[in-house]
């Protein structure tokens, strides 16, 4: 039995996964600022400054790269070895 993941519907759903998980880590500093963990974030995303729109927006695209860097690699070397698991 051979099952290949789809290289669009996982990054589309990592990359989602990856935004949405930044835009509540940004809510969740505004709401809780003693409990702050956008310096995280700066050092993960270059460019990425607390927080005006501009830099908020820039946070959330670099986000969803992230999503299709991870699928890029995953991917195909899944079903590389899943093929020959069988």
């Amino acid at each position: 039995m051979s099952h290949k993941i789809s290289l669009l519907a996982f990054g589309q759903a990592s990359s989602l996964f990856i935004s949405i998980s930044f835009t509540l880590c940004v809510v969740f500093d505004l709401l809780f600022p003693q409990q702050a963990m956008y310096e995280v974030w700066q050092k993960l995303l270059p460019g990425f400054e607390w927080l005006n729109w501009q830099s908020f927006f820039l946070g959330l695209i670099e986000s969803y790269l992230y999503g299709w860097f991870i699928t890029l690699i995953w991917v195909p070397l899944y079903n590389f070895f899943g093929s020959k698991a069988k």
